[in-house]
């Protein structure tokens, strides 16, 4: 198996016994405070945002940094400008928790994107109870009756759905999902392997009104200024930040850089 196919084999143990579980999070749901608009927060009419993220390994990468404190961190984002979080709750493979993010959002004022394996209805619900504005739906795990369907229950719970692509199928596949908003991974999932001109490649015969990320492989101004010029909406960032002495100082270098609209074709 891939990377990818291991992490999915566990992901879906997880949800065997998640599911145990879904009358009492639906429950809950209905007692949480409203998600923050995390769509809006990437909407500037003239910068590439910068979306932050809080991680501790992945399984390319290995350790990034394996001690970081999510609070601590998340903050010093917040303070230097990102305009999101991404907050790894996957534990095998990331070594990230839920608790990471239910502290974080306590702490902090930016939405939130829960980017995990989302493959299951039980896992948005609990997106949700754990303080998520946002969840990642991944195109390569999911039919398309799971990303229409799940797009359209995170977007009914009050979060945004986050519909990543990797290829053009997978763009085309998000679009007919009815996404709002697009992610293009850089990287491979079934390789790690990363590569900026995917997002450049793909960028064309996406709509204008659909607000697009690209994520992955970003490590410099001149990388958020190209992706920008393109007509990128704002950029997933993580393991270029957490590998500085000071994330806080690369999320300073990274915002600012101009965007300029997409047409179509």
């Amino acid at each position: 198996m891939n990377i990818l196919e291991k992490i999915i084999e566990t992901k879906s143990l997880e949800v065997k016994n998640l599911k145990k579980h879904l009358k009492r999070l639906r429950l809950e749901s209905d007692k949480v405070s409203p998600p923050r608009d995390f769509l809006n927060s990437l909407m500037s009419d003239d910068l590439v945002g910068v979306i932050a993220e809080v991680k501790r390994r992945s399984p390319g990468a290995g350790a990034i940094r394996p001690k970081l404190n999510p609070v601590s961190l998340a903050t010093d984002y917040e303070s230097s400008g990102a305009v999101a979080l991404s907050i790894l709750t996957d534990t095998k493979y990331f070594g990230g928790t839920l608790k990471d993010l239910r502290e974080v959002r306590n702490f902090v004022g930016l939405p939130i994107l829960r980017k995990d394996f989302i493959i299951d209805e039980s896992q948005i619900y609990e997106s949700l109870v754990s303080g998520a504005d946002a969840i990642l739906l991944i195109a390569s795990v999911l039919d398309d009756e799971q990303l229409l369907d799940y797009r359209e229950m995170a977007e009914s719970l009050g979060m945004a759905a986050l519909i990543e692509a990797h290829d053009l199928s997978e763009v085309e596949r998000g679009l007919s999902a009815g996404a709002s908003l697009l992610g293009i991974n850089n990287r491979n999932l079934k390789t790690f392997d990363t590569n900026l001109k995917t997002t450049i490649d793909l960028i064309r015969g996406i709509p204008p009104e659909v607000v697009l990320v690209s994520e992955s492989g970003v490590h410099s101004k001149e990388d958020v200024s190209m992706l920008g010029e393109a007509g990128v909406d704002a950029v997933l960032v993580g393991e270029s930040l957490l590998r500085k002495d000071d994330p806080g100082k690369g999320v300073r270098n990274l915002s600012g850089q101009d965007k300029r609209g997409r047409s179509v074709g």
